[in-house]
C-alpha cells in the first residue's frame, strides 16, 4: 500500500513538474535565442523521459505484483527459513547460502518463472535490490512466454 501512494505521490510531482516546465519551456522556446531554443526543447524532452520511466516502473510493480500474488496462491513462495531482521532481510550469515539454493535452483528450471521469482524474493530478502530485480524481470518474461 505504501508503494502505490509513493507511486501516486511521484506521478502528481510529475505532473506539476510538467506544467512548471512546460511555461518555462514555452518563455525559452519564444525568446528567439539559439540557447533559450536550445533549453526549451531540453525542458519538453526530459519530463517526456521521467513520464516513460515511471511508466515503465509502474508497469514491472503491477506485473510483478501480479505474478507474486499468482505464485503465493499456490503456495510456491518462498517459506522464511531463518529469522528475519526487523526490516524483512536475511542475516548476512544465512543469506548467501539461501541465495545460491535458489540461484541453482532457478539455473536447473531455466524456463520456469516460479524458480527465477522466488530467486528474486530470496534475492530482494538477502538486499540485493538490483539481482532482485533482474530476476523477477526475468520471471516476468518467462511467465508471458509460457502458456500456463
Amino acid at each position: 500500500m505504501m508503494a502505490r501512494a509513493g507511486v501516486i505521490v511521484i506521478g502528481l510531482c510529475l505532473v506539476l513538474y510538467f506544467v512548471l516546465t512546460g511555461q518555462w519551456a514555452f518563455l525559452y522556446l519564444t525568446s528567439g535565442d539559439p540557447v533559450g531554443i536550445a533549453m526549451g526543447a531540453a525542458l519538453i524532452v526530459l519530463p517526456l523521459i521521467g513520464a516513460w520511466a515511471l511508466v515503465r516502473e509502474v508497469q514491472f510493480g503491477m506485473q510483478a505484483e501480479r505474478l507474486g500474488s499468482r505464485l503465493d496462491a499456490e503456495g510456491g513462495m518462498p517459506a522464511a527459513e531463518t529469522e528475519l531482521s526487523p526490516n524483512g532481510r536475511l542475516a548476512r550469515t544465512d543469506a548467501e547460502p539461501l541465495v545460491q539454493r535458489y540461484a541453482a535452483e532457478a539455473e536447473a528450471a531455466s524456463d520456469d518463472w516460479r524458480a527465477r521469482y522466488r530467486l528474486g524474493v530470496v534475492q530482494d530478502a538477502a538486499g540485493r535490490r538490483k539481482d532482485a530485480r533482474a530476476s523477477i524481470r526475468e520471471a516476468i518474461r518467462l511467465a508471458k512466454s509460457s502458456a500456463d
